[in-house]
Formats: C-alpha cells, sequence, structure tokens
C-alpha cells in the first residue's frame, strides 16, 4: 500500500512517488490539483501544478500566479515512479479525481465529487482497476442528507423563477460563484429570460462557454437594470447592497445544506432549493460498497465516526483524514 500524508491542514503527499494532491509543501515532484475552489488550490500560489485545462483556466481567472500544465481526462502522466491519471468527478466544471499507480500500490483520491454528476460538468467516471486506497470526501456525512432527482430540483428552480416574474416580482438565487452559480444558469437558460450575475462569478463563465456548455442569456450584474431579470449571487452579496434597489424580490437559498429546513429561518429566505455539488451520505456509501477498496480514508466532514460505522457494518476497513475544508456550498 501506498504511503500517504497528510500535509498540514491543506493537502496530501505521496512520499514513496514524489505526488502532492491538492497539495501546497515543497516535498512532491510532482502536484495535482482536483478542482478550483479555494480550498483544493495551493495556499502556495507559486507553484508548478497539474490540473484539468478547464480548472487551469479558473487558477489563472482566480490569482494563481504559478505555472499550471493542464492534463486532460483520460491522458496519464507518467513519471519515474508513478502513472498518474485525471478521471471526472462531476463536482464542478474541469473537478477531476486524481489515480495514482505505483509499485507500491494505487489510489484514488476524489478532491470534492457529485455522482449522479453536475449537468455543467464531464460526468463522472471511475478506473477500472481495483482501488487499494480510495480517499474520500464526506461533506454531507449524516444520514438525514439524501437528494431529490436532479430532475425535480431542476424543475423546482425554474418554477421558483417563473412563478415570481408572473407576479412582477425579481427572483434572486443564492449560489457561490464557481460552479453552483453556472450549474443554476445552466438550468434555468429553458426560461429564455435575461439573467444578471455576480460579477465574481460573470469573469467565470468564459470558461464554461469555451468547453461547450452555453449558459444562456446572461450579463454581469448591474444594480440600475437588475429588476426584472433573474439574479444570481453569493449569500455573502445581499449584505453589501446587491439588489437593494428592488422592492419586490424573493430569494432561494440554493446549497446541499437547505435539506435542513431550520436554515430557512436562520437566513430569512423564502425558498430553500436542496442542490448540492457533491453526493449525498447515501451514494457515498453505496460508491465505497462498489469499489470495495482495501482502506477509504475519509476527508473534509465533521463526522467521520458516523461514515466509519456504516462501513464497518459492511466490513469496510476506514481511517479519517482531518483536511482544512471550506464550505463552497
Amino acid at each position: 500500500m501506498l504511503k500517504i500524508r497528510k500535509a498540514g491542514y491543506h493537502g496530501i503527499l505521496l512520499p514513496e512517488v514524489g505526488v502532492g494532491l491538492d497539495y501546497s509543501g515543497t516535498k512532491a515532484q510532482h502536484i495535482f490539483i482536483s478542482h478550483a475552489h479555494a480550498d483544493h488550490v495551493p495556499q502556495n500560489k507559486k507553484l508548478s501544478v497539474y490540473a484539468t485545462p478547464p480548472t487551469a483556466s479558473f487558477m489563472k481567472l482566480r490569482g494563481f500566479r504559478g505555472t499550471v500544465t493542464p492534463l486532460p481526462f483520460g491522458k496519464p502522466l507518467e513519471t519515474d515512479t508513478a502513472r498518474i491519471t485525471f478521471y471526472p468527478a462531476g463536482h464542478i466544471l474541469g473537478s477531476a479525481m486524481t489515480f495514482v499507480e505505483s509499485d507500491y500500490g494505487n489510489v484514488l483520491y476524489t478532491g470534492d465529487y457529485r455522482t449522479p454528476p453536475s449537468p455543467a460538468t464531464e460526468g463522472f467516471e471511475l478506473p477500472e482497476a481495483q482501488i487499494d486506497t480510495f480517499i474520500t470526501e464526506a461533506t454531507f456525512s449524516l444520514p438525514i442528507y439524501k437528494w431529490k432527482a436532479e430532475k425535480e430540483l431542476a424543475n423546482q428552480i425554474r418554477s421558483f423563477a417563473s412563478k415570481n416574474l408572473e407576479q412582477g416580482i425579481t427572483p434572486i438565487f443564492t449560489a457561490y460563484n464557481l460552479g453552483k452559480a453556472q450549474e443554476l444558469m445552466f438550468i434555468l437558460k429553458e426560461l429564455n429570460h435575461p439573467m444578471q450575475i455576480h460579477g465574481a462569478g460573470y469573469k467565470l463563465c468564459s470558461v464554461y462557454e469555451e468547453h461547450g456548455f452555453s449558459l444562456g442569456n446572461y450579463e454581469t450584474y448591474d444594480r440600475e437594470s437588475c429588476e426584472g431579470k433573474i439574479l444570481i449571487c453569493p449569500s455573502s452579496a445581499l449584505g453589501t447592497g446587491f439588489a437593494s434597489n428592488v422592492k419586490k424580490k424573493k430569494v432561494a437559498y440554493c446549497s446541499g445544506w437547505a435539506a435542513n429546513e431550520s436554515r430557512q429561518t436562520q437566513l430569512t429566505v423564502d425558498e430553500l432549493i436542496p442542490i448540492s455539488d457533491h453526493l449525498d451520505f447515501f451514494e457515498l456509501i453505496s460508491l465505497c460498497k462498489q469499489l470495495s477498496p482495501k482502506k477509504v480514508l475519509i476527508t473534509h466532514t465533521p463526522n467521520p465516526r458516523v461514515v466509519q460505522h456504516y462501513l464497518d457494518g459492511l466490513g469496510i476497513n476506514s481511517g479519517f483524514l482531518d483536511l482544512e475544508a471550506v464550505d463552497n456550498e
């Protein structure tokens, strides 16, 4: 089995083969980035790393100043000690699972992932090999998190927009700027109604278009002309004046955390839409069962013991890697 080292609170090091996974240190000869969310991009912004072409573009747009060598899905990189291949993770555009094969054994590292995949991604695909060590995120690690079908959630999103627009009310969807915002736009484009997106998210939309994902009729947010449009912004923007001049508006909170109905009171929003970029608890357990690896290492979760309890029941050996996590839901 390959040795696995937690690298502080950010990233993983495979010391025997000199490979870093979402890693910020200096002990890896080759570093692979799973996707462009802040808790997976190196804190050292001047490193040389590998990433999928969309992730490379996002990283540059978000201020990464190092060298990013694009590595497409399914095109392995051979080093002196390992063979590394990206597989689509279904989380956001460009998100990748990293499969490392070596004489010491293999490791599949998920980064963040979703199966069934987001419709605004390249899909979800697993290696065909038997997995030795499966390093998986477990953001939604309690059995209370079970997602509705994608079609049902898409209908809820479009219905919230349509019914409010018909009543002269401006609908606002809250979602983080990379991934969730573009997935909402991908779903809402069917309404053929103008959309405006927060400026930090707008600049990322071109990467989706360049990779074949049309996001419909949209422009960057403009306070003076936003009324009557479909608006998309992070939750934090609502506290800094976003659309504060629009008197008739309703807000939908779009996140896996919306499955917890107490969020409606906490956030004072009008509708909860539990759409997530992560897999739910039952999908996580099912995938571990399907892969049946020699060991599962769980990351990015406040409840590793719950997951381990269920894996114990399946006879799957597991452990916890305590890595830093940022809420991108």
